[in-house]
């Protein structure tokens, strides 16, 4: 079972992450950056037939994917407005868009940013984006196939809480947010220690 970190212990999970369904007879679109779709390289995208199939909870909390939000805000936006629902972010996703979806984008209670591959590292990117350019004041979370190791960089990109893979150690990921004491490179959450002054 997946386990939460947040606020720098395990947490309670209060979202319920909303997944498109999968088809075997579909094939597979992809996307490489902003316009260009085609079948053999790239990221993976949603069909139209897995935008439609998606099937939405009908209460509590959801953390729902940017491409079925924006094909399905007409029948949530009551939701968001009390507050139950959040965003999730693929990492080859436009931040722009997201951005653009809202009118406030802090009127997202969460946004979740779904980490494909460990390797992915645009994660950090998007993150210090959020924090810092766009002024996102509430969590920022951390999903997907995320490694321990990652965890003190990506706090110091503005993420707050990380949901960790399942066959995990939560306890040890915890031990790695403070890994370091004194970070040699600028982020969202402190100068780096060799622009600091002592007098």
């Amino acid at each position: 079972m997946s386990q939460l970190i947040k606020g720098n212990q395990i947490a309670p999970n209060e979202w319920t992450i909303v997944k498109p369904p999968i088809f075997g007879d579909e094939p597979v679109r992809k996307q490489a950056g902003k316009v260009v779709m085609f079948k053999l390289h790239g990221e993976e995208t949603f069909t139209q037939k897995q935008i439609d199939a998606t099937e939405i909870p009908a209460s509590g909390k959801i953390l729902v994917p940017l491409t079925i939000w924006l094909a399905k805000k007409e029948h949530l936006v009551a939701r968001l407005a009390a507050g139950d629902i959040g965003i999730v972010l693929q990492t080859h996703e436009p931040i722009e868009n997201l951005v653009a979806a809202f009118d406030d984008i802090n009127s997202l209670p969460i946004i979740a940013i779904d980490v494909p591959i460990f390797a992915d590292g645009r994660n950090f990117t998007l993150g210090n984006l959020l924090r810092t350019r766009y002024g996102f004041k509430n969590e920022l979370r951390a999903i997907g196939d995320i490694m321990r190791d990652q965890l003190f960089f990506l706090k110091r990109s503005g993420f707050d809480s990380y949901l960790i893979k399942e066959g995990r150690n939560a306890e040890e990921a915890i031990a790695s947010l403070n890994d370091f004491t004194q970070p040699y490179q600028g982020a969202v959450d402190d100068v780096p220690v060799w622009r600091r002054l002592s007098r």
